[in-house]
């Protein structure tokens, strides 16, 4: 049951009655699901990442998602500038560092992304804990840290971006620095589905643009997704089958629905 205090039936149906437009720099892998989960959600998405258009076009976008999946200089580039211009002009955006500990110029790139202080940055608590200089186990994109590890660097990483940090895993983790959220929807079959990880951010983007308050749009659309993968675990054979189901779980999930079946715990 959802908490009183947030309403996420309410931030869903205020999404969908938006469409917001929402611009997405996310990595090669993710661009297709992507795009295909947020128009199941309600929202409109556009994959614009060239640094020629990129920082331009955010002007008319609702909000902007930054992936580093599949970095590259040149993507680089466009990210930190189309960070700034959106920061120009008062677009929520949202910050995915991916695999952040990894490398160097992983790190170099998600610490300048840091500066420009994303509204939420969304990670696992591996690439959490690498952004606040904790020492982390991460496996690539992959979390070998468990989501209680990773608290106190994210309410750490708040103080630098004055923004959401949310930190994905069996149980969602969000704060502010001031509240925090605990998510207990989703499924297992969830990270065994690429780019599902990665297509959350641009819910998160959509729901933040349609909200007054980041915080609760941010739980209201991490609940909301978590909520669609158990409805495609029903019936589903495995990954595959999975991912088809989620898709049309997004579609299906109502206002009332999320309501009933939301699982938030706030303190």
């Amino acid at each position: 049951m959802a908490s009183n205090s947030i309403n996420p039936g309410a931030h869903l149906a205020a999404m969908r009655d938006a469409t917001p437009l929402v611009q997405n720099i996310t990595n090669f892998v993710a661009m297709n699901t992507m795009a295909n989960i947020q128009l199941a959600a309600g929202a409109s998405p556009a994959m614009v990442h060239a640094f020629e258009e990129a920082p331009e076009f955010v002007a008319i976008a609702h909000a902007l998602t930054i992936n580093i999946g599949t970095l590259s200089p040149d993507w680089s580039k466009s990210m930190l500038a189309t960070a700034a211009a959106a920061n120009k002009h008062g677009k929520p955006w949202v910050f995915d560092p991916v695999a952040a500990g990894a490398t160097t110029y992983r790190w170099e790139i998600s610490t300048r992304l840091i500066a420009e202080k994303p509204t939420v940055t969304r990670g696992n608590a591996s690439e959490i804990m690498a952004l606040t200089g904790h020492d982390s186990a991460g496996k690539g994109a992959d979390s070998t840290d468990a989501v209680t590890d990773a608290l106190q660097a994210a309410t750490e990483l708040t103080g630098v971006t004055d923004g959401i940090v949310a930190v994905s895993g069996e149980a969602d983790f969000i704060t502010d620095g001031k509240r925090q959220a605990v998510i207990r929807n989703g499924h297992r079959l969830m990270p065994k589905v690429t780019a599902l990880g990665c297509a959350l951010n641009g819910i998160i983007g959509a729901f933040v643009a349609t909200g007054d308050d980041p915080f609760a749009a941010t739980v209201s659309a991490m609940a909301y997704y978590g909520l669609a993968g158990e409805l495609a675990a029903k019936g589903a054979n495995g990954p595959g089958s999975f991912a088809v189901n989620f898709i049309d779980a997004l579609a299906i999930i109502d206002d009332e629905h999320l309501n009933r079946h939301a699982r938030i715990e706030l303190s």
